[in-house]
């Protein structure tokens, strides 16, 4: 059961962090040269980019495109559930108990993590649940093959081709042997599901033992997602937002108002902030019936299947994390309901 909504969550999370948060436009390009002039290519390249040639002929030693990869590129679905039934399947009594679980099991490395990078523990666990189903899941595929692959596939070349330089020089500054290098059929990376270059900007060695291990370290695990978070402007001490009721008829006058007009497309889906009062004197309040908190800050309104949430800037965080709403109110709601 756990081993399937894992796997039900590449329909959703494909493309880890830092990349691919929402579909790429694909322009028409040149159909590439035949493979092996292309990877001659890449290997000469990858020497003159600073790469061993140890690293290079271990890396490349037999490799070929991996059909697979391109057929599930080429065809992922839809994601069809609409956000109240997704909600509901994530965000089972069993997914609770496990976070829960496993937050009291790493109480006290998520605290020294908390405690340095300023992310409150709930969240931590909240996203590495979803992305490792609780550590189970890092990624089975070989991560070069993969990212070969798909650089070598005329559609994204240019940008799976940054992410293949980036996994050698991951190889080349020797936090993880080459056969050990797996994640998904997109090139995510292990419990973090970080692309490449993701992983060479945030990924942290909390455990010092000289490797950012995102495979198997669990204090490397939370202390990347933590890094991540903060250097997307996470602030410590507030919290991602909070779900709200609308008087009867304000829907049309909620729906009028102007949205952002930059960022992804989760985002240009937000309202422009404004601040609580003003929403109050929309006619806004909590979900559980009372005002809104007197406070001085600003919040955007989320329309998201039959909810209203108003979310401050950690919720933009989160979407920093994957780009869909779906995803950061799974991350939020489930951080909100471990006890």
């Amino acid at each position: 059961m756990q081993r399937a909504a894992a796997a039900a969550l590449t329909l959703l999370l494909t493309a880890g962090s830092g990349i691919a948060q929402e579909p790429l436009p694909v322009a028409p390009v040149a159909t590439p040269p035949p493979f092996d002039t292309w990877l001659r290519e890449l290997r000469s390249e990858a020497r003159a980019r600073g790469i061993r040639g140890d690293i290079v002929d271990r890396a490349f030693d037999g490799i070929e495109p991996v059909e697979q990869i391109i057929e599930r590129d080429r065809t992922q679905a839809e994601f069809a559930l609409d956000l109240d039934s997704y909600l509901a399947r994530r965000l089972t009594r069993g997914t609770v108990r496990t976070a829960e679980r496993m937050y009291a099991r790493h109480r006290t490395l998520l605290a020294d993590v908390s405690r340095k990078y300023g992310v409150q523990p709930r969240v931590l666990v909240a996203i590495w649940g979803l992305e490792s189903n609780f550590g189970r899941f890092a990624g089975v595929r070989p991560t070069i093959p993969t990212l070969v692959t798909l650089a070598y596939d005329p559609r994204r070349s240019r940008l799976f081709r940054r992410e293949l330089f980036s996994a050698l020089e991951i190889l080349n500054n020797g936090d993880i042997e080459v056969d050990r290098l797996k994640g998904s059929w997109a090139g995510a990376m292990g419990q973090p599901q970080f692309m490449p270059s993701s992983y060479l900007k945030f990924a942290q060695d909390f455990d010092g033992d000289g490797r950012r291990d995102i495979w198997t370290s669990q204090a490397d695990v939370f202390a990347s997602i933590a890094y991540y978070l903060q250097q997307h402007g996470w602030t410590d001490g507030e919290r991602w937002g909070r779900e709200v009721r609308a008087p009867e008829g304000a829907r049309e006058q909620l729906n009028a108002l102007p949205r952002r007009t930059e960022g992804c497309r989760a985002k240009r889906t937000m309202t422009t902030p404004i601040g609580l009062k003003e929403w109050s004197a929309l006619g806004l309040r909590t979900a559980s019936g009372t005002a809104l908190p007197n406070a001085a800050m600003e919040a955007s309104l989320v329309a998201a299947g039959s909810r209203l949430y108003l979310v401050y800037r950690n919720y933009e965080s989160l979407l920093e994390y994957n780009c869909a709403h779906s995803y950061a109110l799974s991350i939020a709601l489930l951080a909100d309901r471990i006890r």
